[in-house]
């Protein structure tokens, strides 16, 4: 039965006094700890938003309920599914296995078509736009292209937003609309904490399904925001940075060639500097999009169909660009922080090891057949139509050398590998024997 007009503004102006009140405390916290190291001051109507929604939630209340549903099978269909599922923490919160694609839907027997990205380091995406201008880099002159958003082709620019994705797809946790997953919600053991801490004075937040579901995805981005164990930088190369840890050769050797705009001119994607000393260290992304001419993965059940292509930017799941066919194959520059965690890479997990994933850069142009089974030594971008091949990005390192030689050659690929190891976090000094190389900054 349609709701009444009344009820249905309730819900919108309560879903917008949501997330206004969460970005507001967000901002609070973020801004006492970038600029003083303290505390954050208690949040609350009487500081902050004077009878604005009774005694508004704290950022710890939130994300503490926001840990709880993200680790809880119960909001999928079937029972078994939690986010933590697909978002292991125990993997910088990327897949748990060698899956390309995790499976779901009700029967945890169906699958998408797009490898799980990690959610570390993924919390202050530039929102997304068709036209970026670096100004401290280029001065405003150079048009960037598309860049920032979340997910593989940037559709969607919050973390709730985000959340509410999984909770919805089919493939994933399959609930039919929001107010199964409020159903959900009711029968955990926190129901009624969520209740006392997100109802507003003489209501229940339950009556009103609309407001508990953007609830839900306000937990989990809070959750996401501000837990630690999202943004660590405790890695060896974030050691490196602060001079308590030097580099192995390799790993030094590995670092020289991924800056080398020359040689593996990783960096030009995936940024590996601070801008400035006091900003927070590199998250290896630029948050453009691009398009690398991946190999096709015969594995995945939406790829039996010969004529089902993923292009990203353009579709099939983003439909707001399928117009721009110069966007076609493009898919966001993912962070490489952690990434020696992953046991699939690129965004249909086609290729199985970091190292294959560093070599297809170096040998895609120079032994396409290696990639491409049937091309018969020639290109032959098998995942993507062949009038969108000329998006294909042919800059360094995909550009040979004269003679068509590869930009790298093994050592070099197995430097860029050792280099990616220094980038996953939890790392620990050596207690004994530590190595005295020290890498040029």
């Amino acid at each position: 039965m349609p709701r009444s007009a009344p009820r249905a503004r309730r819900a919108l102006n309560t879903a917008a006094i949501a997330l206004v009140a969460v970005a507001s405390l967000l901002s609070a916290a973020r801004l006492a700890q970038a600029c003083s190291g303290a505390a954050p001051e208690p949040t609350g109507t009487e500081t902050h938003f004077p009878l604005m929604y009774g005694d508004r939630p704290t950022v710890a209340q939130l994300s503490d309920l926001g840990r709880r549903i993200f680790m809880d099978p119960a909001y999928s269909a079937s029972g078994r599914q939690s986010c933590a599922s697909c978002h292991d923490p125990a993997r910088a919160f990327g897949p748990p296995n060698a899956r390309a694609v995790q499976l779901g839907g009700p029967g945890l027997d169906r699958q998408g078509f797009r490898n799980t990205p990690s959610l570390r380091y993924a919390h202050a995406p530039i929102a997304f736009t068709q036209h970026f201008l670096e100004s401290e880099v280029t001065l405003g002159v150079d048009d960037q292209g598309p860049t920032g958003g979340r997910t593989w082709d940037g559709r969607v620019d919050t973390a709730h937003d985000q959340a509410l994705m999984p909770l919805m797809d089919p493939n994933e946790m399959a609930n039919a609309d929001g107010a199964a997953v409020v159903r959900r919600l009711k029968t955990t053991p926190y129901a009624d904490e969520f209740r006392q801490v997100l109802s507003a004075p003489g209501e229940n937040v339950f009556d009103d399904p609309d407001s508990t579901l953007v609830w839900v995805t306000v937990a989990l981005e809070t959750y996401e925001q501000t837990s630690p164990d999202f943004h660590p930088f405790d890695s060896k190369f974030d050691a490196w940075l602060n001079d308590k840890a030097t580099l192995s050769p390799a790993e030094a050797r590995g670092m020289a060639l991924f800056n080398d705009m020359k040689k593996g001119n990783c960096a030009s994607c995936h940024p590996s500097t601070r801008k400035a000393a006091v900003n927070r260290p590199p998250i290896f992304t630029d948050f453009g999009f691009v398009a690398t001419g991946v190999p096709r993965n015969r594995d995945l059940p939406a790829n039996k169909d010969p004529k089902f292509f993923d292009l990203g930017l353009c579709g099939p799941l983003r439909t707001d660009l399928a117009a721009h066919p110069e966007y076609c194959g493009l898919f966001r520059t993912p962070s490489l922080r952690n990434v020696a965690l992953r046991q699939r890479f690129f965004h249909n997990g086609a290729i199985r090891t970091l190292r294959d994933a560093v070599a297809f850069y170096a040998t895609r142009d120079t032994d396409p057949k290696h990639w491409y089974p049937g091309s018969n030594g020639k290109p032959g971008y098998d995942d993507l139509p062949e009038k969108y091949w000329g998006n294909v990005s042919h800059e360094v390192p995909f550009a040979p050398l004269p003679g068509g030689r590869p930009r790298l050659d093994d050592r070099e690929i197995d430097d860029i590998v050792a280099f990616l190891g220094t980038l996953t976090d939890g790392w620990k000094p050596p207690r004994t024997g530590a190595n005295k190389t020290v890498a040029s900054r």
